[in-house]
């Protein structure tokens, strides 16, 4: 039995005239808010207020910042504003350090022996040979135990 998909799952339902639910509660709290500061605050200081509140009503209603809406943003405004910052990296200039190298004294030059192709060869050949016995010398010892604690 096949059941639809549901479609556009991230669209939310118009649920009076053209407004969301939050859309509607957005723009009824800012023209309350509007009406509350018209009623009681002095007159000059009142349309700063209705200004105020209503830009705010209507960002929150309609305006996205990045497809997210804009009571998002404020909230990350909010904890970005009142959290405690970590500071990792600061950089500071310093001026390069110039130490002068001394360098070994040309009259006491190190010998090193000549190095051919048979000698790194023969180098090569020793230490496979001596892997290979140390290999062999453990694999008789953990024979040796098995054999004995079988016993």
């Amino acid at each position: 039995m096949q059941y639809p998909v549901p479609k556009f799952q991230d669209v939310e339902d118009k649920i009076i005239g053209p407004l969301t639910f939050k859309q509607f509660i957005y723009l009824l709290g800012g023209v309350g808010a509007s009406y509350a500061a018209l009623s009681t605050l002095p007159k000059g200081l009142n349309i700063m207020v209705v200004i105020l509140v209503g830009s705010l009503s209507l960002a929150l209603a309609f305006y996205k910042i990045n497809s997210q809406p804009f009571i998002n943003i404020l909230e990350a405004a909010f904890y970005y504003s009142i959290r405690t910052k970590l500071y990792l990296w600061k950089k500071t200039h310093q001026k390069p350090n110039k130490k002068k190298i001394k360098y070994p004294s040309q009259q006491n030059p190190v010998e090193m022996p000549d190095i051919t192709k048979s000698n790194i060869k023969d180098i090569a050949w020793n230490l496979d040979i001596n892997e290979n016995i140390k290999r062999a010398r453990t694999a008789q010892n953990i024979a040796k135990e098995n054999i004995l604690n079988s016993i």
